[in-house]
């Protein structure tokens, strides 16, 4: 189950916000998102299930082991709690392509392993993880009620794609929280904020990018592979944060406040801000538990920083053109950091804005492409070396019928829901009429991606394969 989809809007969350809403007891409203978080993840695969509370389970122990146990069961419950869950992600996820390159390499022919991957097991796996780590650090306390744990583990607004949520974030909340009328109005704006972004945009745009780098680049000219690489990063963008926006959404409606995990990335002046931006909750977990590792028994920032964008890139995926996007990244990191950031404010901002989208748009195309001959079709296609030309009548035909859809993504990359919470704090007297327009624009937005969900393919988030 998706949350962009009518069966979900219409059927799914009206029915936990009612059963949610008929109990008083956060014991009992405990249960009732628990209930409805596993029947969401299990829905139209009930063996997912099994693993979701195997993970929880292992974690539980763990965590009551590394936070009271004597220092050598402490360790040791870390430990367990490491090779469990990096062994299901390495099974469910890498275990086909260690195969692949294991028989690539030695000339080998073992059978390559088909083994469907569990949906957001990289999301929660990374949150039970930190919650055991957390723990051992006595950052917080071990949970002792397993359905608590358990709450964390499967609650269904952050459980496919993030954000990936810190157990110290909502310790407090799952005992105890309440929903304002200021949380239910902001919760449910903001869903439908993050719904439009995920149908009326990013769905609309992904047809053009289908259309142009959904087959072989080699016949696309300059200016159609670069439309359509930059068609992608305002894709990938809108159907993530609308992901996002949607699940912090969902989350304040149940009186949890996540944190956010994009602040208008593409507004970035270089490449370390760019991640300051984009999935903040990723980039801060590599932060706080991976740079303190030491790296072949070395502590040294460069080898720590090598090993942070080694992991972001094989997190995304298993295929050699992840770890290639993560070292790409990772080496514009070094330049930036070997430069500084005195040098680096020195530079035009005018510069600054062309070269970080520059590295951002082409860095797109080794996110994009899997197959390494269609990523060097892409990156000669980019180039006058091009033999197909430089323009086409296919873009811009493409780019005349799509046109305001591509001026409403770039517009929606700057804050502008922040404008009329600036104009009520200078203007208090607007306040009413300014809710009402946003309120109206809610249902209008809401009406809208339900039309355009009625008969057409629902198409997952992007990061639902993460």
């Amino acid at each position: 189950m998706i949350f962009s989809s009518l069966i979900f809007l219409y059927l799914f969350l009206p029915l936990c916000l009612l059963s949610y809403a008929a109990v008083k007891r956060v014991s009992d409203r405990n249960m009732v998102l628990i209930l409805f978080s596993l029947l969401f993840y299990a829905w139209g695969e009930p063996k997912r299930i099994v693993y979701l509370l195997l993970s929880a389970l292992v974690n539980y122990i763990c965590g009551i082991g590394a936070g009271k146990a004597k220092p050598i069961f402490r360790k040791i419950a870390v430990g367990i709690s490491l090779i469990f869950n990096i062994g299901m992600i390495g099974v469910f996820k890498y275990s086909g392509f260690l195969v692949e390159n294991i028989n690539a390499i030695f000339g080998a022919h073992f059978p390559v392993p088909e083994i469907a991957q569990m949906i957001g097991i990289s999301f929660y796996t990374f949150q039970v993880m930190s919650y055991v780590v957390d723990c051992y650090w006595e950052k917080v306390e071990p949970q002792k009620d397993p359905l608590k744990l358990l709450l964390y583990v499967c609650l269904f607004p952050q459980l496919i794609a993030g954000p990936i949520v810190r157990y110290s974030t909502i310790a407090a909340e799952i005992d105890n929280r309440e929903t304002t009328l200021q949380d239910l109005s902001y919760g449910l704006s903001r869903f439908v904020v993050g719904l439009a972004k995920k149908v009326v945009l990013a769905d609309q745009l992904f047809r053009i990018v289908d259309q142009f780098l959904g087959s072989t680049p080699e016949n696309l000219t300059i200016c159609a592979t670069w439309y359509g690489i930059i068609v992608y990063s305002l894709y990938i963008y809108f159907d993530f944060s609308g992901y996002s926006d949607m699940a912090i959404g969902l989350g304040r409606i149940f009186g949890f406040h996540f944190d956010e995990n994009f602040r208008h990335p593409y507004l970035c002046k270089d490449i370390q801000e760019f991640w300051q931006r984009w999935h903040i909750s990723l980039g801060t977990f590599f932060r706080d538990y991976l740079m303190p590792v030491p790296v072949f028994g070395i502590r040294n920032k460069y080898l720590s920083l090598a090993l942070v964008w080694l992991c972001t890139g094989i997190w995304h995926g298993a295929s050699w053109n992840y770890v290639l996007w993560g070292v790409y990244y990772g080496a514009f990191i070094l330049l930036e950091t070997k430069i500084g950031k005195k040098k680096m404010k020195k530079v035009p901002i005018v510069l600054r804005h062309i070269y970080s989208k520059l590295v951002i748009i082409i860095g797109y195309g080794l996110f994009y492409f899997e197959d390494f001959k269609q990523l060097g079709l892409f990156f000669r296609n980019l180039t006058p070396f091009n033999p197909n030309g430089f323009f086409s009548f296919a873009e811009q035909m493409s780019f005349y019928n799509n046109l305001f859809l591509l001026i409403a993504g770039v517009l929606c990359c700057f804050p502008l829901l922040d404008i009329p919470k600036k104009i009520t704090e200078k203007h208090e007297v607007l306040k009413v009429p300014i809710s009402v327009v946003g309120t109206v624009c809610c249902a209008v937005l809401l009406v809208l991606s339900s039309i355009l969900l009625v008969d057409a393919t629902t198409k997952a988030f992007l990061y639902y394969r993460f």
